[in-house]
């Protein structure tokens, strides 16, 4: 499997949006959650963006106010990851880009206002754990349509 999760938290360490591939219990996703965060706030903007923990390889990068995480298992032996960092990199990149093109300048009052939409856009690009869709048009094309019917029926009980 490749992304295991998928966290967007802010600099105060809430996280604002968590989406998970694997099964984890309740209580080990706070622990584990908790632990992410609070190693890759501590980390400053000179150090790597990639850190193993827990048998996760870990890949985060913050965009103004938000830190955008994406977990994934390390392989059995522990010794090799089959994941590209860089690549899960440029998916956090892409993804970004995409709710900027969304929302304008995606902020973390989009998030919170608009989650299920968010997550609706995140299922768009990653099911099952692995990265189906980059292309922005088509990501965004079955929430611009989503968007007119809602005006459509807004329209209509006026």
């Amino acid at each position: 499997m490749a992304i295991s999760f998928l966290l967007m938290v802010n600099k105060q360490g809430q996280t604002r949006l968590s989406s998970y591939y694997e099964w984890i219990s309740l209580i080990e996703r706070n622990a584990l959650e908790s632990e992410i965060i609070r190693k890759c706030l501590s980390r400053s903007e000179f150090q790597c963006s990639f850190v193993e923990y827990r048998g996760y390889k870990v890949v985060y990068r913050r965009y103004a106010s938000l830190f955008f995480i994406v977990g994934t298992k390390l392989s059995k032996d522990g010794n090799d990851n089959p994941e590209n960092e860089l690549g899960l990199l440029e998916f956090i990149h892409n993804l970004v880009e995409t709710m900027d093109k969304w929302a304008g300048s995606i902020c973390e009052l989009d998030i919170m206002y608009s989650l299920e939409l968010i997550h609706f856009l995140l299922d768009e690009m990653v099911q099952n754990g692995h990265i189906v869709e980059s292309n922005k048009m088509n990501v965004l094309r079955p929430l611009d349509l989503m968007e007119r019917e809602s005006q459509k029926a807004e329209s209509i009980y006026r």
